[in-house]
């Protein structure tokens, strides 16, 4: 299986000005734990994560004045839509993260995630029991 079919191809984008509560709020809406964020005076495409946001409150920084380039990894592992999903598994394992921006042709085309992989490699199945 390929990063292209489990990747989501709906991207939550953001600019370096947005501030971390409004990356929060637009992430907790949409459901998803990263955002690209386009800085072209950062070099250019980067990714926010929930946990880039965690941290920043955790060290006492408020999320109305944080901008989101302040927390923004620059230095991004890209995917290729061709890849295997191990191929993708085995990059976040070695980097320490969940999320992998796609790109294709040098262009954004989705994000893979952790919990992406997961839902392609196990089936669906019932509910656990708890005994």
């Amino acid at each position: 299986m390929l990063v292209r079919d489990a990747m989501s191809t709906v991207i939550l984008t953001l600019g370096p000005a947005h501030t971390l509560r409004q990356a929060a709020a637009l992430m907790s809406a949409r459901r998803v734990g990263a955002a690209v964020v386009f800085d072209p005076d950062a070099g250019g495409i980067g990714i926010l994560t929930e946990r880039d946001i965690l941290n920043s409150v955790g060290l006492g920084q408020n999320p109305d004045t944080e901008r989101a380039h302040a927390h923004t990894t620059t230095e991004v592992v890209f995917a290729a839509p061709a890849w295997t999903l191990e191929e993708a598994a085995r990059a976040m394992a070695h980097g320490g993260f969940r999320h992998l921006i796609v790109l294709d042709r040098g262009e954004v085309a989705g994000i893979v995630s952790v919990r992406d992989i997961i839902r392609r490699w196990v089936p669906a199945r019932e509910p656990a029991r708890v005994p």
